[in-house]
């Protein structure tokens, strides 16, 4: 049986699932191969991958990303994250995940900021409504 691994990255409200397969190293967000994303959202999909063809030598894994929920921005930073946990479980190299945590943390940790709440009485999260009693 071929072996599969599925695992998700999140970025605020972005979700993205990575599944790999020992293939020909082709990277699909979405169904559309990531070379065909804007410049710099190619760049950020780009990183994870050129740090494994670096510390592995040889980049021969099909990885495919399905993308959900928040903006693009966000989802990029999902699928990035994805593509790091994903490639690191399934080569279960220590080596790539050293690579990775000194390259940018956050390949392998997700980012856990929010927005934050609005408060009760205002129209936004901090700077309240001042009174003057005049």
């Amino acid at each position: 049986m071929e072996k599969k691994l599925t695992i998700s990255g999140k970025r605020k409200s972005a979700i993205a699932k990575a599944t790999i397969i020992a293939g020909t190293g082709k990277v699909l967000i979405n169904r559309i191969p990531y070379e065909k994303l804007e410049f710099f959202r190619k760049l950020m999909i780009q990183e994870p991958i050129e740090i494994a063809k670096k510390v592995l030598g040889e980049f021969n894994y099909d990885i495919k990303v399905g993308l959900k929920g928040g903006g693009r921005e966000s989802q990029i930073h999902a699928a990035r994250l994805a593509i790091a946990r994903v490639l690191v479980k399934f080569t279960k190299s220590e080596d790539l995940k050293k690579a990775y945590n000194k390259y940018d943390k956050n390949l392998l940790v997700a980012d856990t900021r929010r927005k934050e709440a609005y408060k009760p009485g205002d129209s936004k999260a901090r700077a309240k409504r001042q009174k003057s009693f005049r």
